[in-house]
This record gives C-alpha cells, structure tokens and sequence, in this order.
C-alpha cells in the first residue's frame, strides 16, 4: 500500500508549491516572473512550462498594475472565464467577461464568416479602461488581437497567449511575440484556458499580496 503524506486541507497547496520548487530547480525567470511560472505548473501538473513560458520585461509588472487598477480581463472561453478569480479582481474595482456566448456577436460572426473569438476581439477593444487578454484556446483570437494592435485600433495592457492546439496555434503565438505591446506566451502547442486563467490568478495574487502590504 502507498504511503500517503498527511497534509490538513488548508496546507495542500502550499505543499503543493514546495513540491514544484523542489522539482523546478534552478531557472532563469525573475522574481516576477516565476510565481506565474509556478501557477501553471501548479494547475497543470506539468513542467514544461519551466521553460516554454515567454514574458517581455514588463509583461506581469503591467499586468500586476492593470489588475489594482481595476481593470477588465477579456476571455476567450467560458472555462477561462469561469477559472479567474474573480472575487479577488472584484476587490479592485475590476472585472471579467466573455462575449463567447453573447448572441450578437455569434449572428455577426456567421454574417461575416469569421470566427467568434475574432468578433469577441473586437468587442474587447471597444471596452473603456484598461483591459487584459486572457487568450487560451483560438488562435483567431490571438490573431485578431494582434491585428488591432498593428493598427493603432486595440492597445490592451496585456496580451496573455496561450491557445492550445495544432492549427495556426504556434503560428499565433509567433505573430504575438512580434507584435508591439507586453505579453506573455506559453510558446508551442500547449496551453489552454486552464493556463490562461492560471496566468491571470498568479497576477492577481500578486496584486493582493501588494494590497497587504
């Protein structure tokens, strides 16, 4: 029989945590960068993103900055959507939201034959104050947002690319890494709104550890 490490509730994760850093080692990433690093692999159980996530130098300061700001963060997914906390980025004014499932824009995108993610895009930059992408599943999202940006019509305090699959996913995370602005990328075919989210809780923890002090 397997022995079973007995661990209250209330100390899982932070076991949880000790475990990944015991097992992550030594990295590159900042002292920014790695509770986000950390998140992933917490939420995923996977460590390849040890390695594979990219940040511009001031990707998670921003983020950190928006998210007490009170910002939106925009989702491409109702599972991302629903994977934020949103009761901590309630606490600073701010708040999520996914136009996936808004009829309008599902009749617009069958009406232009583009896709929903791509219209959602659109609907995210006519938003007031600062917004946060959080995109974890359609490349066209990504693709879309970058576009706008490009073109002088979107300027999102932070672009979170992480969509997961094998059409036009590592070409979007590319396109991203090129475009203006601060990001953060799960480069390759991995992602997910699992990691989406896990991204913009790790940011929001960070806010409220700030807000404490």
């Amino acid at each position: 029989m397997e022995k079973l490490q007995h661990v209250a509730p209330g100390d899982i994760e932070t076991r949880s945590m000790e475990i990944i850093q015991s097992e992550l080692g030594p990295t590159e990433y900042g002292a920014l960068e790695l509770p986000v690093v950390k998140r992933c692999i917490h939420t995923s159980a996977d460590f390849d993103y040890g390695k594979n996530l990219a940040f511009t130098p001031e990707a998670v300061r921003t983020g950190v900055e928006a998210i007490k700001a009170g910002c939106t963060i925009v989702t491409d997914t109702q599972m991302a959507f629903s994977g934020v906390n949103k009761r901590v980025l309630e606490k600073f004014g701010g708040r999520a939201v996914c136009f996936m499932s808004d009829p309008e824009v599902a009749a617009e995108a069958k009406e232009r034959g583009i896709t929903r993610a791509a219209v959602s895009m659109e609907r995210a930059a006519k938003l007031p104050g600062r917004v946060i992408l959080a995109i974890g599943n359609a490349p066209t999202a990504l693709i879309r947002a970058c576009e706008m940006v490009e073109a002088g019509e979107f300027a999102p305090e932070l672009i979170i690319g992480a969509p997961v699959g094998f059409v036009n996913v590592v070409e979007s995370k590319n396109i991203l890494e090129k475009t203006p602005g601060e990001h953060i990328v799960a480069r390759g075919r991995k992602g997910g709104s699992n990691i989406a989210a896990a991204i913009c809780n790790a940011m929001l923890y960070m806010a409220s550890d700030n807000r404490r002090e």
